[in-house]
């Protein structure tokens, strides 16, 4: 074929002639067949329509797969036939578009390796060939009407083909009609169908098999799940043992694989039909395998949020890490062992699961192995390199060091899978699972030595015990804030004064935390301080507020103090004194409960504050109730506990020992809420006990 081939147009002036500019699309084949049809429809040539359809399908869709370039079509019809040319501005040669003497089984089989698309073109045009020009090439076929003799080469402005075949040349009987090489080309999965490959890929055999004559075939497919080649379409009759096949791998992706085959006699197209076939099925199950991949990374995606949702609901460290087996079992492996670090850098089994629960005891027999092949030495290789590495012998898998903000808490062990080996996809999950594990894990310590600070804190604040006094009865409850891991301002003491009586205190100190703690602990020993110095309650007050509103900050405090000593008759003469604090209630003996006690100006606001003297005589069996704010703004959605209810809750409480009565009180303001509370709760109960 010379370079200067091209299309006959003797013709043209009496039919018609379209020129067209497409962009590099995948709608250019739809809309070069829709110019091809009107010029068909004008030339009133509707005999060339399945021909002129499929080629010219077959060469826009070519262009636009190699050239990636804007397409020129040109369509010519004359009372004889059709031309159509389809020319792009690729730059470089078109060896791979030239072909051989058209309907010869060699040079068929050469065709069919460069193009399936020329293969056709071959086997239907008249005449075609190529035309190269500085921007680019063009390729273009001649459709004769059938029975009438074409325009005479010279005359049409072109050369033909070398070889090819007039309008009386033989046709391989073997060969495909058109209208069965545009239904296969047409041939589309069920868009509405749950899994359309299967009806797609029968419709597909079925077709080709019928078009070559084959008396059975098969397609197999292999999705890399662990299930192995499955028949994913049959034709005909299943293939005897001595049969040699035609066989021809799918051009799919990893993990997909697969092959057709086709129980056919040799022929000159039974091969590139296959392969033609083979590369549209190819093209559907790479969409499958994108979309399931699509769909998996969502639902690994899902898995992750839900992983980390479930780690950072849990601050107890030994929760955390029993939790982290049974969210990777059975997903991500069959076992899953849990090993942390110690302070020395050994490696202590914290929890393991096994998809067979019988086969746990053998799990942690081989777990506890030790020695060079070991387990153990391959964990604790993972653990020193901080790297992921294999694991052998009867638990095989992989090992993935445990991470978090640089320091290294241990491994991760998981089994693989009883069917398959890990992907890429799942080894990555598994490294993610990992680094939020370990993040879990610090964080749950982190807040376990928080919780563990604040609790020796708030415990350094509280009196150990109270004293035992003979004739006086002295109870305490106290409940922490919900956040366990702060320390409250709330505390309570009693303190022996100089002169033999006995000095009860209950405070609040605005806010919480560390700086609240350290105001706590700073009224607290001041107020021991100055009692023991013998100042009177007053002054003490009066200090104490000097010190507060010098040290500054923002904290104030609120506070109840009472003397007590023992009176004439058994009773119990008791001094009140209250700075912004709630008044104590009375409980009476013979029944019945209110407030005593007069307000007073809060410490550490104003420098002179106000703490009127309240003198109560405790008869036996009396008792005052003091609380924090933590009791009576226990909350309840929008309503409190309030300090009516804690009056009505004392009121039955009359006769029973200081130790019931602060029980029972606590009980009812914890009762009276399913929420953790808000604030810290302290009660303290001050009773006569003389009898």
């Amino acid at each position: 074929m010379s370079a200067e081939a091209g299309p006959a147009t003797a013709g043209a002036r009496n039919g018609a002639v379209r020129r067209v500019r497409l962009p590099a699309d995948r709608r250019t084949p739809a809309a070069a067949r829709a110019v091809v049809r009107s010029v068909l429809a004008e030339a009133h040539l509707d005999e060339l329509a399945n021909e002129a359809l499929l080629l010219t399908t077959e060469l826009t869709t070519n262009a636009v797969e190699h050239a990636r370039t804007e397409l020129d079509i040109e369509v010519v019809a004359d009372e004889v036939g059709l031309s159509v040319t389809v020319s792009d501005f690729a730059p470089g040669s078109g060896d791979e578009l030239t072909v051989g003497t058209r309907n010869d089984a060699t040079e068929i089989n050469e065709v069919s390796e460069r193009g399936r698309g020329l293969l056709l073109v071959d086997h239907f045009a008249s005449r075609w060939g190529t035309t190269y020009l500085p921007t680019g090439k063009g390729v273009w076929f001649r459709l004769d009407r059938p029975g009438v003799d074409p325009p005479a080469e010279g005359t049409a402005g072109g050369e033909s083909m070398p070889g090819s075949a007039g309008p009386g040349a033989a046709v391989d009987s073997s060969a495909p009609s058109a209208s069965a090489m545009s239904e296969l080309m047409q041939t589309a999965p069920d868009v509405y169908a749950d899994d359309p490959l299967p009806d797609f890929a029968t419709n597909l055999l079925s077709r080709v098999a019928e078009m070559v004559g084959a008396a059975g075939g098969m397609i197999r497919l292999d999705r890399g799940d662990g299930q192995g080649r499955q028949v994913l379409a049959r034709f005909g009759r299943q293939p005897r043992a001595d049969t040699e096949l035609l066989r021809v791998p799918l051009s799919v992706h990893r993990p997909y694989a697969g092959e057709l085959e086709l129980d056919a006699a040799p022929s000159a197209y039974a091969r590139p039909l296959a392969v033609l076939t083979a590369e549209r099925l190819s093209l559907h199950l790479e969409n499958d395998r994108l979309r399931r991949a699509d769909v998996r990374r969502q639902t690994w995606l899902t898995f992750l949020a839900e992983a980390s949702e479930l780690l950072a609901q849990s601050l107890d460290v030994e929760l955390t890490m029993a939790l982290i087996p049974q969210l990777v079992v059975p997903r991500l492996g069959q076992w899953c062992a849990v090993h942390t670090t110690d302070e020395w850098g050994r490696l202590r089994l914290a929890a393991a699961s096994h998809a067979d629960e019988s086969v746990l005891p053998q799990l942690h027999k081989v777990l506890a192995e030790t020695g060079p092949d070991s387990i153990q030495a391959r964990l604790r290789e993972a653990s020193r390199s901080a790297a992921q590495i294999p694991l052998g012998g009867p638990m095989e898998g992989f090992a993935v060091p445990l991470i978090a903000r640089g320091q290294r808490l241990g491994t991760l062990a998981v089994g693989r899978h009883q069917r398959h080996r890990h992907d890429p996809d799942e080894v990555s999950v598994l490294e993610d699972v990992a680094r939020r594990s370990a993040l879990a894990i610090e964080n749950a310590r982190i807040h376990a030595e928080r919780r563990r600070v604040a609790q020796t804190l708030q415990q350094s604040l509280l009196p150990p015990v109270l004293p035992v006094v003979d004739g006086i009865g002295f109870a305490a409850e106290y409940v922490p804030t919900g956040y366990d891991a702060e320390v409250g301002g709330d505390f309570y003491d009693v303190v022996p004064m100089l002169d033999g009586r006995w000095l009860v205190v209950i405070g609040d100190v605005s806010g919480k935390g560390v700086q609240a703690a350290a105001v706590t602990g700073l009224v607290r020993d001041v107020i021991r301080v100055l009692v023991g110095d013998g100042k009177p309650l007053p002054e003490a007050l009066a200090r104490l507020n000097e010190t507060l509103v010098e040290r500054g900050g923002g904290r104030y405090c609120t506070l109840a103090l009472a003397a007590v000593g023992l009176g004439d008759g058994g009773r119990l003469d008791v001094s009140l004194h209250l700075a912004g604090h709630d008044r104590p209630v009375l409980l009476a003996a013979g029944g019945g409960a209110g407030f005593v006690g007069t307000g007073g100006t809060a410490l550490g606001l104003l420098d002179t504050i106000t703490s009127p003297t309240a003198e109560i005589t405790l008869a036996p069996g009396d008792a005052l109730v003091f609380y924090t704010d933590g009791v009576t703004e226990r909350r309840r959605g929008r309503e409190l506990f309030g300090t009516d209810r804690l009056r009505d809750a004392a009121a039955p409480l009359a006769g029973y020992s200081a130790d019931v009565v602060a029980a029972r009180l606590r009980a009812a303001a914890i009762n009276f809420s399913v929420e953790p509370p808000r604030d810290d709760i302290a009660i303290l109960v001050l009773r006569n006990d003389a009898v």
